[in-house]
């Protein structure tokens, strides 16, 4: 049987090359009907949602007990391991091509199993156990570093060591197309005395992925990196919303709290980590070379192309701000998980791990408002007229990620918040 990352391969689905859902992809997501049926898992393939629940009950899909693809969130799937999740996609893949009759010419079935996307309703692809986030772009922590420390500390003696993260709040990490509420909070700008509450008036959004963790690990119990690679199922688009204002005045000593807890948003769709193996690729030269733990011997980043567009309430159309890559992660994905459980932490199934925003060396790479207008210093023009430092009420944003290969893509989707008043 081909392997479902075989270039070659093509569905009887009419799938456009610009896609972002190829039969080389094949993301998992929970979507609902008009039919009335509970939300359930699912699969993209080009403009259709294949209906997972559909083969499982038809027993063309086996993946042990029955009804796994009935449930609202993929984390009892996830649960069932590497080996589960790779003889899964290989099954959907070969029901999918052009060449294989089973779905091709059950006519019921296909009516049954394939859903227009247009028609379904998406929501968040798994339960989040956990949310930690990173700060893993070696360009985004200078250019901020420079900004509020100079250029010649803008590194933090430990950046350059270990993965740099936080835990954040599982509790309003949302799906895509989830309005964003402006948030409030203690807020201090350097010419008062003493701080005020109020709402935020530096919101901003930070470009980055987040690593879906399908399996467990003990706690007490540290990660090699072929553990930590063999437990991430997947990647979604994450868009860790920032308050800049709150943050500044709280951050000293213990780091972001309120300025990052009022939302997350990530996309419907997740990208196993299998389909994007023919992406991977070695990330930046690290010097210091890491502590033995976090040494790496794999290629462990991914060449992956990542759009954010911003649609100012007045404008019909959005205007890309920010193109950036993957690529230029210094810490990688595996690190990141590595370096959590290092210190005996449990890892679970659903945790998610955000990157950290997502920069590259040039202006137009700069993953969040923060950089691109420099502190509000050099205000991005969108339109005619219409500038922006930091979101305001109405903005939209949306963030695309792909990677292209040879006539094919294998992409996200999107990720989309427009920002709400606080009142």
């Amino acid at each position: 049987m081909p392997h479902p990352n075989d270039p070659s391969l093509r569905s009887f689905i009419d799938v456009a090359p610009t896609s972002d859902f190829s039969i080389q992809n094949l993301p998992y997501g929970v979507f609902s009907s008009k039919d009335g049926l509970p939300p359930r898992i699912g699969v993209a393939i080009g403009d259709y949602v294949l209906d997972l629940w559909e083969l499982e009950q038809d027993s063309r899909l086996d993946v042990g007990p029955l009804g796994v693809f009935s449930m609202p969130s993929l984390n009892a799937f996830m649960a069932l391991g590497p080996k589960v999740w790779s003889k899964t996609r290989a099954r959907i893949s070969e029901l999918l091509r052009s060449d294989h009759p089973e779905l091709r010419d059950h006519r019921e079935l296909r009516a049954r199993a394939l859903v227009p996307m247009a028609d379904v309703k998406l929501y968040m692809p798994f339960a989040v156990s956990g949310y930690t986030d990173f700060y893993s772009s070696k360009e985004h922590a200078t250019n901020v570093g420079v900004m509020f420390r100079g250029k010649d500390n803008a590194l933090q003696p430990n950046w350059l060591h270990m993965p740099i993260g936080y835990n954040g709040r599982a509790s309003t990490v949302v799906v895509s197309g989830t309005k964003v509420r402006r948030p409030r909070g203690q807020l201090k700008p350097p010419t008062a005395e003493v701080p005020s509450f109020g709402a935020c008036k530096r919101l901003d959004f930070e470009l980055e992925m987040g690593v879906v963790v399908g399996q467990a690990s003990p706690m007490g119990e540290m990660l090699t990196e072929k553990q930590a690679e063999e437990m991430i199922f997947g990647f979604v688009i994450l868009n860790d919303w920032s308050a800049r204002d709150i943050q500044q005045w709280e951050y000293v000593p213990l780091g972001p709290f309120q300025a990052k807890a009022f939302a997350t948003s990530i996309s419907p769709w997740v990208v196993t980590r299998e389909a994007l193996e023919p992406f991977r690729l070695q990330g930046p030269a690290q010097q210091p070379q890491p502590l033995a733990y976090l040494k790496q011997a794999g290629a462990n980043n991914y060449d992956m192309q990542l759009d954010v567009a911003l649609r100012a309430g007045a404008m019909n159309e959005a205007k890309t701000i920010c193109s950036t890559n993957f690529k230029y992660m210094y810490w990688s994905s595996v690190q990141q998980l590595v370096h959590h459980a290092s210190s005996g932490c449990a890892m679970n199934v659903g945790d998610l791990l955000g990157s950290g925003t997502i920069s590259g060396p040039e202006k137009h790479q700069r993953g969040s408002l923060l950089e691109i207008s420099w502190n509000g210093t050099e205000p991005v023009e969108l339109a005619s007229g219409v500038t922006r430092s930091f979101l305001e009420d109405g903005d939209s944003l949306v963030m695309r990620g792909w990677c292209q290969g040879d006539g094919y893509r294998v992409g996200f989707g999107e990720v989309e918040g427009t920002i709400v008043a606080a009142e």
